[in-house]
């Protein structure tokens, strides 16, 4: 049942907030353009009221005039909320298509994709960024223009596309295929030739073909390979978000990479060294000082590179479960497929006296150094299904810095809330294992992505931090679009906002999922 005059109000609900709060108040939105209303001003400007009220207890009410005490109608208890649609930035692949493929269909794989943007919705998610994990370097053209913004009347809207890799770390690559990682000798031309020039243009140049005001672009990469440091600055001037990650990247490179405009951090605590007082590496990032950095150098480990950590030093070819980064003394295993263990200490590179690149026009203080400009902390991503990150690590990064938090499902193809656990195919004769939220590499204990949805992570996050839902709702919808830059039309109850909403019970369980003010799936 349509509104005859567009409007429509949602009623008898809390509304979170930006600011992680809960209010009680009615929504409005106009159905037939989409967006979110701003009541006062709509009733003064057009001197109407909605002729459809969604009683959220699940009573639609028609009314020619806004009186909640109708005769005959039960108001439910005030226990449901009405959020902003949720938003995955690192999602691989759901319901059995898997991003990083293709056959060389581009309508197969469109479809595919549409599939997922339909599908998906049951989650509560209503805008994702498909992500590809590394691949042979052919593969990323082919894939990433067919990653344009988009979306159909019923499903979620793709907002780009986010690229995860083939130029991290060998020593964190995690599950990414270690003969496909690559250096980047050319800077900023490395990464056009291989992702190719025209996703990597300017954003409007990037997305004047689809008049999408909400696409993105995401890379993952690490600023200690070579040659990356250098591309930060102009991938971040085209609009496309550089986040840190499969890294081993110490502080100072890890705080020189978001001073020259790093973003993000991706999965945070996974595929990077663990906290180290002496040198806390990426995830020391949480408590960066706004204004003071010490230039403290710790002691390095056993495993060194020889000469400046910030000149160029190239990779060789790389063969499976071989790290052979020219320079190494001794071999960094992978964490994810080698017995070797790389040590849980950040410092694998030789201090470099004199030679730091943040420490620029400063002034010396008590020890440290004031910077001249204010330092921005990253956004982190976070995987919540209580098996890539223990609930105590989940909520000491949320206590350091709240504003910062983004929950992520880094879900691979067999993402569905009704599949059963056991053996799944994956891709290269490889194959997983679901136990529950958890995936491996079949044989291995390699974790491997994960197959916990967005509305789980949500409820997880609840009962880790012991934060309101209303807060762990931002996590994953506010704090996403911001790090995005689309907090004006997406993850917000903005006026003028798409009218993208979830409606969750008290426990966090979808019970529905709205997309531009249409209803597309229902429990």
């Amino acid at each position: 049942m349509s509104s005859h005059n567009g409007l429509v109000c949602f009623t008898n609900c809390f509304l979170p907030q930006e600011d992680g709060s809960l209010i009680e108040k009615d929504l409005w939105i106009d159905e037939r353009r989409g967006v979110i209303l701003d009541a006062q001003k709509t009733f003064f400007s057009r001197r109407e009221r909605p002729d459809k009220v969604i009683d959220l207890g699940g009573n639609i009410l028609r009314r020619v005039n806004m009186v909640p005490e109708l005769p005959g109608v039960i108001l439910p208890d005030f226990n449901v909320s009405s959020s902003p649609g949720l938003i995955d930035i690192q999602i691989n692949g759901a319901y059995g298509f898997d991003f990083s493929v293709f056959d060389g269909d581009d309508a197969v794989y469109q479809s595919n994709l549409k599939d997922v943007a339909e599908r998906i919705v049951e989650t509560g998610v209503t805008s994702f960024v498909p992500t590809l994990i590394t691949q042979e370097r052919s593969v990323y053209p082919k894939i990433l223009r067919l990653l344009r913004p988009f979306a159909t009347v019923t499903s979620a809207t793709v907002l780009g596309w986010h690229a995860e890799g083939p130029f991290i770390d060998m020593a964190k690559r995690g599950a990414h295929a270690p003969s496909f990682l690559v250096s980047a000798p050319e800077g900023i031309k490395s990464f056009e030739e291989l992702y190719g020039t025209e996703n990597l243009a300017d954003s409007e140049d990037w997305l004047m073909s689809t008049g999408s005001e909400s696409g993105v672009r995401i890379i993952t990469a690490a600023p200690e390979v070579p040659g990356v440091m250098g591309t930060v600055e102009e991938l971040t001037k085209r609009g496309v978000i550089f986040s840190i990650g499969h890294s081993i990247a110490t502080s100072d490179i890890a705080t020189a990479a978001v001073q020259h405009g790093a973003r993000l951090i991706t999965h945070l605590f996974n595929a990077m060294p663990q906290l180290h007082h002496r040198d806390p590496s990426i995830i020391g990032l949480l408590g960066a000082s706004p204004h003071l950095y010490s230039p403290f150098s710790p002691i390095t480990s056993k495993a060194l590179y020889t000469g400046d950590v910030m000149s160029p030093v190239a990779l060789t070819p790389m063969k499976p479960n071989k790290a052979s980064i020219t320079g190494l003394k001794s071999p960094v295993g992978s964490e994810a497929l080698d017995e070797v263990e790389t040590p849980p200490q950040t410092p694998i590179f030789k201090a470099h006296s004199g030679k730091n690149p943040i420490l620029k026009k400063t002034q010396s203080i008590a020890g440290f150094s004031l910077d001249s400009s204010e330092f921005t902390r990253p956004f982190y991503e976070m995987i919540v299904d209580g098996v890539h990150s223990h609930p105590n690590s989940v909520r000491l990064a949320y206590s350091s810095y709240p504003e910062g938090c983004i929950l992520i499902t880094d879900a691979m193809k067999i993402l569905d809330p009704n599949l059963r656990d056991g053996v799944h195919e994956w891709r290269d004769g490889k194959r997983f294992v679901k136990e529950g939220d958890k995936l491996y590499l079949e044989g291995t204990d390699t974790l491997a992505g994960s197959v916990v949805t967005l509305d789980k992570c949500v409820r997880n996050f609840t009962r880790f931090t012991g934060c309101t839902l209303a807060q762990s709702i931002k996590c994953a919808t506010y704090n996403p679009a911001k790090c995005l830059g689309i907090e004006n039309k997406k993850g917000t109850l903005r006026s003028g906002a798409d009218a993208d909403l979830v409606v969750f019970d008290a426990q966090g369980v979808v019970q529905s999922t709205w997309v531009k003010g249409k209803r597309v799936w229902t429990r």
